[in-house]
């Protein structure tokens, strides 16, 4: 695909709508975040690769409805990845249903995972490497997928109070409770 040069994210999510061609623009770009911040979550690579391509295909459905507010598509494509993750935490086993019933996409996922491989490892290499990360995650997974959530956008992907709260649809002072009581029982993990 050749790389098509434009102004700002705006206008390629414009062009994204009448041309799905271009939607990989936006798929390249944001893929290693929101695999990253699924992983994070999950702790499994097999499962957040499982979410990630289900939360990029339902986005790339969908994005003929994307309307532009002057916040960056990668809030949208957090909402989708969480909502995701909160079906898998209702579930607690997690069954991709618009990638299952597509299944004429398997030729074209095998290329696209071998293009990602390398950033696959790399993430999964810098993950396996901090002892630290992998305790605070296990004591991270205790905790209800509310904070889990809150926690891993606010500090693992570094997202803005404002930012979360588009995502999770939530007042600005109800992220900042739930990030003030997740901190809490995670103190209460720590001895």
């Amino acid at each position: 695909m050749p790389a098509y040069k434009f102004k700002n994210e705006e206008e390629l999510i414009s062009i994204a709508k009448n041309n799905p061609r271009i939607f990989g623009e936006l798929y390249d770009t944001y893929y290693p975040r929101i695999f990253g911040y699924i992983f994070r979550i999950t702790g499994d690579h097999a499962l957040a690769c499982d979410i990630t391509a289900e939360t990029f295909l339902k986005a790339w459905l969908k994005i003929g409805s994307f309307q532009w507010k002057g916040v960056s598509i990668s809030s949208w494509f957090f909402k989708i990845a969480t909502n995701e993750l909160n079906q898998y935490f209702r579930k607690k086993k997690y069954s991709p249903q618009v990638l299952r019933d597509l299944s004429y996409f398997d030729e074209e996922k095998q290329k696209i995972a071998s293009c990602y491989d390398s950033e696959n490892t790399e993430v999964t290499a810098k993950m396996d490497k901090a002892d630290e990360f992998i305790q605070l995650r296990r004591k991270l997974n205790t905790l209800p997928p509310r904070y889990q959530t809150v926690l891993a956008l606010r500090y693992f992907e570094e997202l803005s109070i404002a930012e979360i709260s588009h995502i999770l649809v939530k007042k600005e002072n109800t992220v900042r409770s739930l990030l003030s009581r997740g901190l809490e029982k995670l103190k209460i993990l720590f001895p």
